[in-house]
């Protein structure tokens, strides 16, 4: 779901990005899910970050995505996120979440974060909370790809054609996606993003023979992160959706 898009171009309402909106299409998405399905939830729009007040949150602060109607309705905050679309997954089904908005690092609250260790190899930390209860799932597996970390902010690219203000990250996982070999590794999906967001940080970056730059500051553009309700091997495993 696009929160930049523009409600007064929809028809139907349905369709508009608010909070209640958002918040239902999550409840369909993984309503009546089994074994074997692969369900992918996809955002792009504004994070935000918020004051924990139910003391799960190690830093002291919930991520959250901003519905068009934030600011009557409120956001939905990682809390809601885990309890809606990752608390329920059943046993041998599989979620993709991928988030293209600032401070989104663990914004499904998934207990690992994927980093890199001091020889720069991709390793699992679990980031599971004392107070805050297991994060998990009902045996399904859920895997987080977002755009930044939580004190971080995604980069936008200026508007080209069929991608209007969409992010940095999203143009990157599209790309690795699409030209990167069959059974595509977790860790090379990673490599390639970050590839890509490099070439962005430098200026300039390729799409089907045309060059854009980035309006945001060179800062912005931080490193995809992979979070997940359980810890595999990045190197092996393939990305399929």
């Amino acid at each position: 779901m696009d929160t930049y898009a523009d409600d007064r171009e929809e028809k139907d309402p349905m369709r508009i990005p608010t909070k209640r909106n958002i918040v239902q299409a999550m409840k369909w998405l993984v309503e009546g899910s089994q074994a074997g399905d692969s369900l992918v939830f996809y955002f792009s729009g504004h994070g935000a970050r918020e004051v924990d007040r139910s003391g799960d949150e190690i830093d002291g602060y919930d991520e959250a995505i901003c519905p068009l109607d934030y600011e009557r309705e409120g956001n939905i905050i990682d809390d809601q996120i885990n309890a809606t679309i990752v608390r329920p997954l059943p046993h041998g089904a599989k979620l993709h979440a991928i988030v293209d908005a600032s401070f989104s690092g663990t914004v499904l609250d998934l207990p690992f974060i994927c980093t890199t260790n001091r020889k720069g190899n991709y390793v699992w930390t679990n980031k599971k909370r004392r107070r805050g209860g297991y994060r998990g799932t009902k045996g399904g597996l859920a895997v987080c790809i977002s755009a930044c970390s939580d004190d971080g902010k995604a980069a936008e690219t200026s508007a080209f054609s069929g991608m209007e203000s969409s992010g940095v990250f999203t143009y990157s996982f599209i790309r690795a996606m699409q030209e990167e070999p069959p059974h595509l590794t977790y860790a090379a999906l990673l490599n390639a993003m970050r590839s890509t967001i490099r070439e962005a940080s430098k200026g300039q970056f390729g799409l089907i023979g045309r060059h854009n730059s980035i309006d945001t500051p060179l800062q912005y553009a931080h490193e995809p992160q992979l979070s997940s309700s359980d810890k595999f091997d990045v190197y092996y495993k393939p990305v399929l959706m």
